[in-house]
C-alpha cells in the first residue's frame, strides 16, 4: 500500500509531540501513545497490536496491524507492518478489540438517593448538561457506541446531535427518546404523585392506551428524529407503582407499535420483566427483550424461534439490589421491588444462554454510575457465558441488534475505525476490560496509555460555529 500525507486538521490532539519522524513515518514513543500537533497530517494511521480479537470468527489472533485512513479501517493484516508514511501507534503490549457497544443505556440520568426529588426541581437543561459528563465517561471506558433506551424529554437526541457535530465528546448514540407505555405503568413518570400533580399524561409523554394511540406515538418519535422505539409492556423495579412484573400493554397495542415502527424503519426494544409480558412482546414481533427477569422456558423457546434478541442488564440488577438494602436510597415500594428483581437476573441470563437465545450486551447505565459498564462482562462470565461470547455480545452481536453491523462490531476493512486496546488477555481475565488503555472512535484517538487525550479547543469552536450556521 502506498501511503501519502493528507493535510487535514485532526479533532483529537495532545499538547506535545512524543515521537520523531523517520522515513516519513511518525513514530510515537510509549505504549498506546499517540500525539498530533495542530495541522499535522495524520490521517493515515497504523495500529500495531500485540494481539487482536476477531469477533466475527470468535478467535484471538497474534500480532496484527490495523491500517486506518480517515474514519475507516482499510486493512487488517497479520504481523507488524511498517508503512512507508503515516502515523504509527505502538500497541504491541496490548490486545486490540472493536469499540464496545452498550445496547441499554440512559445517558441523561444517573442514580442517586435524591433522584426522586430532583425531578421536581430540575429542568430538561439540567439533565442535558449532566449528560455531557456521562457521555464522556462512557466513551473513555471503551464504549464507542450506545443504544439509549429512554429519557424524559427527548434530550438524548440533542446529546446525540452535539456529539455527531463534534461539539461534545461521547459515544455514537442511537436513541429511543421517550419510552412508550400505559397509564400508571412503568413509562408513566407521574406514578404516586399527589392528585394535583398527577394529571393524565398522553401520547406526547409516551403514554398510550389503545392501538390507535400506539400508532400515533411511533409517528411522533419519527417526527422527533429518534432512532428506535422503546416500549414498557411490563412493570419495572424503579417506578413508584406496586408491581415490578405485571403485564401493562395489550398484545394489540404492542402489535400496533411494532408494525408501525417497522414501517418507519425502527427496531423495537421491550422492557419486560414478567413472563406474560415477555410472551406478548415476542409474539407481537419486538426486536429485543430488555431485562427479561422472569423469562420462563416457553419465553426462551419463542425468543429463539423468532430470533428475538435478549439484553440482560445484570449489573443494574446487582446494583439496585445492593442499594435496596440502604435505608432511604429508594422509596419504600421501590426498594421492595428492587431487592426482589435484583436476585433473579443472573440465573435467568445463564438459562437464556444455555437455551441459545441470542444475547447482546447491555447494562442499564444510569441506574448505576456511568463509566462502570464493563462490570457486566464479569457477570456474564459468572452466569456461564464464555469470555469470547461476552465480548462478541458487546461487539458483533450488539451491532447486529442495532442493524449497523456493516459499520460496527468487528475490526474489518471498510468498517468505522472504532478500536480499543487493553493490556493483557481479556479472554483469560475478563475484568481487564474495566481498564481500557486506548480508545479510538471514527479514527480519532480519545485515550492513550490510560489517559484522556487533550482536545484542541479550536476544533470544538469550529464545530460549534458550523453547527449554528
Amino acid at each position: 500500500m502506498k501511503w501519502i500525507f493528507e493535510k487535514r486538521r485532526s479533532r483529537a490532539r495532545c499538547g506535545w509531540i512524543e515521537g520523531t519522524f523517520a522515513a516519513g513515518v511518525l513514530l510515537v514513543s510509549g505504549t498506546d501513545g499517540i500525539c498530533a500537533a495542530v495541522d499535522t497530517p495524520t490521517q493515515l494511521i497504523a495500529l500495531q497490536c500485540g494481539h487482536l480479537i476477531d469477533t466475527q470468527l470468535g478467535r484471538m489472533l497474534g500480532e496484527s496491524t490495523i491500517l486506518i485512513e480517515g474514519a475507516r479501517i482499510t486493512t487488517v493484516q497479520p504481523g507488524r507492518a511498517e508503512p512507508a508514511a503515516g502515523l504509527l501507534i505502538d500497541l504491541s503490549e496490548s490486545t486490540c478489540l472493536p469499540g464496545l457497544i452498550d445496547a441499554h443505556t440512559h445517558l441523561t440520568k444517573q442514580t442517586s438517593p435524591t433522584a426522586y426529588v430532583d425531578q421536581f426541581h430540575w429542568n430538561p437543561a439540567d439533565y442535558v448538561l449532566r449528560s455531557t459528563v456521562y457521555a464522556r465517561r462512557t466513551l473513555l471506558a471503551g464504549f464507542t457506541t450506545v443504544r439509549n433506551v429512554g429519557d424524559y424529554n427527548n434530550e438524548s437526541a440533542a446529546l446525540r446531535d452535539a456529539i455527531n457535530a463534534g461539539v461534545l465528546v461521547g459515544p455514537r448514540i442511537y436513541t429511543a427518546g421517550i419510552p412508550v407505555g400505559s397509564t400508571g405503568g412503568h413509562a408513566d413518570r407521574t406514578d404516586n404523585y399527589r392528585m394535583g400533580l398527577m394529571g393524565d399524561p398522553g401520547v406526547a409523554a409516551g403514554i398510550i392506551n389503545s392501538p390507535e394511540e400506539a400508532v400515533k406515538s411511533v409517528r411522533l418519535h419519527y417526527k422527533l428524529g429518534d432512532d428506535l422505539i422503546k416500549i414498557m409492556p411490563s412493570g419495572g423495579a424503579l417506578d413508584e407503582s406496586s408491581s415490578g412484573d405485571n403485564p401493562q400493554m395489550t398484545i394489540e397495542e404492542i402489535k400496533a407499535v411494532v408494525s408501525t415502527a417497522h414501517d418507519y424503519g425502527f427496531t423495537v426494544a421491550a422492557h419486560a420483566h414478567g413472563a406474560e409480558a415477555i410472551r406478548r412482546a415476542v409474539v407481537a414481533g419486538v426486536d429485543s427483550i430488555e431485562h427479561g427477569t422472569y423469562m420462563n422456558d416457553e419465553d426462551a423457546r419463542l425468543m429463539k424461534q423468532n430470533g428475538t434478541w435478549y439484553v440482560p442488564t445484570m449489573m443494574t440488577a446487582e446494583y439496585v439490589a445492593q442499594k435496596a438494602a440502604v435505608p432511604g436510597y429508594y422509596p419504600p415500594n421501590v426498594a421492595v421491588k428492587a431487592a426482589t428483581i435484583g436476585r433473579v437476573l443472573l440465573e435467568t441470563a445463564g438459562r437464556a444462554y444455555r437455551a441459545r437465545v441470542r444475547i447482546a450486551f447491555g447494562t442499564d447505565a444510569g441506574d448505576y454510575p456511568h463509566g462502570q459498564n464493563a462490570h457486566e462482562f464479569e457477570l456474564m462470565v459468572a452466569a456461564g457465558m464464555p469470555a469470547m461470547y461476552a465480548i462478541q455480545a458487546a461487539t458483533i452481536n450488539a451491532a447486529q441488534l442495532l442493524k449497523h453491523e456493516k459499520n460496527l462490531g468487528s475490526l474489518s476493512p471498510g468498517k468505522l475505525a472504532d478500536v480499543i486496546a487493553v493490556r493483557g488477555d481479556p479472554l483469560a481475565d475478563i475484568g481487564l476490560l474495566k481498564h481500557i488503555s486506548f480508545v479510538m472512535k471514527d479514527g480519532v484517538v480519545y485515550k492513550r496509555a490510560g489517559r484522556e487525550v487533550e482536545m484542541d479547543r479550536t476544533v470544538i469552536e469550529d464545530s460549534a460555529d458550523n453547527a449554528s450556521q
